[in-house]
């Protein structure tokens, strides 16, 4: 198997509205794939195309081999899904959540209490086995709906938005946990608006707007690509753009203007924040920075990721 996901013009439209439009990507095994861009871009529906949860319209798509129109019991045996909904039973222990899920993949009883006490050991959670769901903090339910995910040994782990709306603390818990799984041969497939996620999680992302892909490639490889190294950020900027850009000619490789504040995309921020040393007294903003993912979505899009 050269893919674990190959989708080739896939299309998907709701009652005439187009979420997903004709999008191309391929999904390598052993690696962590990332699908980064704001809410509404189309990466949950994609995501649901994968995992058979939603048809396909158009074009076509294939998940470990199969076809996911005429194969998606066979695909579903190979997945592992962490959804962006809370969907534990919250009137079941830890433990018991996991052993019924096993019960899924008719997993024999012997065999299911071990993977369980694995995966609980995994997750962190051994302390909590006997705990109903309803009573963990959100971090604790998020590694537990990713160890539920594990019961059937997947080839492929898709995770949708796993870390929304924990703290710092379990968020990079959770990371952890995806470079464990990562190490051992899981391919990971992650959907997230987290710059940082996607820049410290993914070896290649693709970054979606409106339903279409506009970039494909290992993080850093975007950023230098896009943006280079470094931004130069000034404002109030009125009509001195011209000017500006004058003074630094060659100096950038791009500029994007967002409302009143001119973004320089340089190699070489020192280099650039001295050209522009004699203006410094018309703004009242003047910041020097690394380059990240969400200055190549704003130059690519002319918005921001939130």
């Amino acid at each position: 198997m050269t893919a674990v996901v190959c989708a080739r013009e896939l299309v998907k439209k709701y009652n005439g509205f187009t979420a997903v439009r004709g999008i191309n990507f391929v999904v390598r095994p052993g690696e962590c794939f990332g699908f980064l861009g704001p809410n509404g871009a189309g990466k949950t529906t994609t995501i649901k195309m994968i995992h058979c949860f939603i048809p396909v319209t158009a074009g076509t798509l294939e998940v470990l081999g199969y076809d996911v129109g005429s194969h998606p019991r066979e695909i579903k045996a190979r997945l592992g899904v962490v959804s962006q909904e809370d969907n534990l039973d919250p009137e079941l222990t830890v433990e018991e959540n996991l052993l019924l899920y096993a019960g899924y993949f008719d997993i024999p009883r012997g065999e299911a209490v071990k993977r369980v006490r694995e995966l609980l050991a995994f997750a962190g959670l051994e302390e909590k086995a006997g705990v109903e769901v309803e009573h963990l903090s959100g971090g604790m339910k998020r590694r537990l709906a990713i160890a539920r995910a594990l019961v059937n040994k997947p080839q492929l782990l898709i995770l949708d938005e796993p870390t929304t709306g924990l703290d710092p603390e379990a968020r990079h818990m959770i990371w952890e946990k995806m470079r464990q799984l990562k190490a051992a041969g899981v391919t990971l497939l992650l959907t997230t608006h987290y710059l940082e996620e996607a820049a410290q999680l993914c070896d290649r992302l693709v970054i979606m707007d409106r339903g279409i892909i506009l970039e494909e490639g290992p993080p850093e490889e975007l950023v230098r690509r896009h943006v280079g190294r470094e931004v130069l950020e000034l404002a109030p900027v009125d009509g001195e753009a011209v000017e500006i850009l004058a003074k630094v000619d060659g100096g950038v490789l791009a500029h994007q203007i967002i409302g009143r504040t001119l973004y320089l995309y340089t190699g070489n921020g020192r280099d650039t924040w001295q050209q522009v040393q004699g203006l410094t007294g018309r703004f009242s903003h003047m910041r020097l920075r690394p380059a990240t993912l969400e200055d190549v979505f704003l130059k690519l899009t002319g918005r921001s990721l939130d």
